[in-house]
């Protein structure tokens, strides 16, 4: 893997996880704020990984399929 390749794999991973993160305290925020880092830390990632692994990546890489291909026509 070139670092070209890293660092768009790095673009598309922070354009699922930034906005996941915020929303995520957004709704829950209030919630979590009133037990242990740890656990909040624990709570999170048990969410949103598999959510940026099975959903927000491969959305986000269908789009950008549907937007590379529309540009070669």
């Amino acid at each position: 893997m070139n670092n070209k390749t890293k660092i768009i794999q790095s673009i598309k991973i922070w354009v699922v996880i930034y906005p996941s993160i915020t929303l995520f305290y957004v709704f829950f925020g209030s919630y979590l704020s009133v037990i242990p880092l740890y656990l909040r830390t624990l709570i999170l990632t048990v969410i949103l990984v598999p959510w940026m692994v099975f959903v927000g990546l491969p959305v986000v890489q269908l789009l950008l399929n549907k937007i590379s291909n529309n540009e070669k026509f």
